[in-house]
């Protein structure tokens, strides 16, 4: 079961990736070209959100079903970089960026004119992105070649 789960979490990705993308462009060229803030774009930022909640709940699920939050306060499990990447890092950096996610989403929303809608949403998915970028297990990153292509 939990390898079905591990493998819909790392094919979602791709989803929450391409999602998160293209909701940064449409933001960044709707704010430039100052057209209004349609429906469209409040769905576009409400299905990028629900991406990345649904990508939480999953990596929860693996987070807690693999052991990896027994691994928390090991100075051995702390010692080795992909057990602390798993049980620390990746989980916390991804948490925050799902925040910041919703927020873009949210406070788009709450905006009273459209330009300042667009830039909320380009600002706070433009962050978040990062956030994700730089905490996906790539196949690059030392000791990480087993977990990257899921």
């Amino acid at each position: 079961m939990l390898t079905g789960i591990q493998h819909l979490h790392g094919t979602l990705r791709w989803v929450v990736l391409g999602l998160m993308i293209f909701s940064i462009v449409k933001a960044f060229v709707g704010m430039s070209s100052s057209r209004s803030f349609g429906v469209g774009d409040q769905k576009r930022g409400m299905f990028t959100m629900i991406s990345l909640h649904l990508q939480l709940v999953l990596g929860f699920v693996l987070y807690f079903g693999k052991g990896w939050s027994s691994m928390l306060g090991n100075a051995e499990a702390m010692g080795n970089t992909v057990m602390r990447f798993f049980s620390l890092e990746h989980m916390v950096t991804m948490l925050i960026a799902v925040v910041l996610g919703t927020l873009g989403h949210s406070l788009s929303k709450r905006a009273t004119d459209d330009r300042t809608k667009f830039r909320r949403q380009a600002i706070w998915f433009t962050v978040s992105l990062i956030m994700i970028l730089a905490s996906i297990p790539w196949p690059f990153r030392p000791g990480f070649e087993a977990y990257g292509w899921w």
